[in-house]
């Protein structure tokens, strides 16, 4: 287990890298010049003397593998420069808005855990019957809407009509139960659906028809070879549900007025923040890839079968 934590951080490395060079090249290869809007955001004239100083002083005037290197040095130390909005460091902001949406998000994988699971087993041991087709179109139509008008209808519903819940902002537990359930929605009918499609999988497999030959209690073959073996794609799974949520989050920031570093970099797109820009899509990168490593890491721990060998391939 050792090795393979360590194989697996180290193949993170050149991954980030690969990242921040096709996120630098991008955002400098777009038709927006990052000058054109340090001068806009600042109110000033954008004349070409205003131009070449504003190029100078962001370091555009160099070469582009010089603004790379010089970009990737200052962004290892955590200096991702300065807001054109703000003027004030990007690094200091997304510090501040991070911990909001880290919270909306483990609101909704605790959401998409406490409904899917349950709903996923309740669905296999009903088999065919009515609880099993309810719960079967539920999650149909759970995967097929969208999710910011789902966020629209609940606001609608429970904020305007009921007054049941805050509509914007952050406060109390109140004002998270939307925005999650809205991010939650489509990753908790999509793992309900692959719980369920693999625990008849197993019930059906000839372990579990020789350990009911053999006498073993139904409870135990249950809880120790279906649930189990069934949970090994749903946790591989939960590395995809990740990236749903965060990119989930960003939507619902926006539209339920959330403070976090979705709702901050929405607004640094529209002004043409490049700072904010570029800080924002390699932060989310590498807490998208540390959670797969994580993922990776609890699956190698739920099938002890599995070792990784020299050249990445898994063997049993």
């Amino acid at each position: 287990m050792g090795k393979f934590i360590v194989k697996r951080v180290l193949i993170l490395i050149p991954m980030l890298f690969i990242v921040s060079l096709v996120v630098f090249a991008l955002l400098h290869a777009g038709p927006n010049d990052p000058a054109m809007s340090y001068l806009r955001l600042s109110n000033i004239p954008p004349t070409d003397a205003a131009l070449a100083n504003a190029r100078h002083e962001l370091g555009l005037d160099r070469p582009l593998v010089t603004q790379y290197i010089d970009w990737i040095f200052h962004a290892v130390r955590l200096d991702f420069g300065i807001s054109y909005v703000t003027k004030a460091p990007v690094t200091k902001h997304l510090l501040h808005y991070l911990p909001n949406t880290l919270y909306l998000a483990a609101v909704s994988i605790l959401i998409m855990i406490a409904l899917s699971l349950p709903a996923g087993m309740l669905a296999a041991r009903y088999h065919g019957r009515w609880q099993d087709n309810v719960l079967r179109a539920a999650a149909y139509i759970g995967v097929s809407v969208p999710s910011f008008w789902f966020a629209f209808l609940m606001v609608f519903l429970f904020a305007m009509r009921l007054k049941w819940l805050p509509a914007l902002g952050l406060g109390g537990f109140r004002h998270v139960i939307m925005p999650a359930v809205s991010v939650a929605l489509m990753s908790t009918c999509v793992n309900a659906r692959l719980l369920r499609g693999n625990m008849l999988e197993q019930m059906s497999s000839r372990f579990v028809y020789y350990a009911r030959l053999r006498g073993t209690r139904e409870s135990f073959i249950t809880n120790r070879h279906i649930l189990k073996n069934s949970f090994i794609p749903v946790v591989t799974a939960m590395g995809m549900h990740i990236g749903e949520i965060l990119g989930g989050a960003v939507v619902a920031e926006v539209i339920f007025a959330w403070p976090g570093v979705g709702r901050y970099a929405v607004s640094a797109i529209n002004n043409r923040d490049f700072p904010v820009m570029q800080c924002f899509i390699l932060m989310m990168t590498v807490i998208f890839v540390l959670c797969n490593l994580v993922i990776d890491i609890m699956y190698a721990a739920l099938d002890p079968r599995i070792r990784y060998m020299e050249g990445g391939v898994f063997h049993a």
